[in-house]
């Protein structure tokens, strides 16, 4: 099992990314988003620009006592969270309704479970 982050950004706005947040996981750059629209992704900057989106990277800015650098454009695209299995098959998918929808772990680890018995019972 792997953790993968999906950037559009650029190779120097990927790496600037993981420096300024201390991400650790391997990131794959999709340049044209061909991953984000296969998953039915979108943007809108409403949903973005919400008090309460602005108030959470606040408090992340603050925690992290630095500014993460945003570019306005980048910001506007709504995100998700999925699970794949090895072949590719999605176990679980969470496109974002605004960048602090996120699925809870107990849904994660449902899914985990879910794919780890039919695994088992298949092999």
């Amino acid at each position: 099992m792997q953790v993968l982050v999906v950037s559009f950004g650029s190779v120097e706005g990927a790496q600037l990314w993981l420096q300024q947040t201390g991400c650790t996981f391997q990131m794959l750059l999709d340049p044209q988003r061909k991953i984000y629209r296969s998953f039915g992704l979108g943007s809108s900057y409403l949903k973005v620009m919400k008090f309460g989106c602005l108030l959470q990277y606040s408090e992340f800015c603050v925690y992290l006592n630095k500014i993460i650098q945003l570019y306005i454009y980048l910001c506007v695209q709504l995100g998700g969270d999925f699970l794949l299995d090895d072949t590719g098959k999605v176990l679980l998918s969470h496109p974002s309704k605004n960048p602090l929808d996120r699925p809870s772990l107990m849904d994660v680890l449902q899914a985990l479970l879910l794919f780890v018995s039919v695994w088992q019972f298949t092999k």
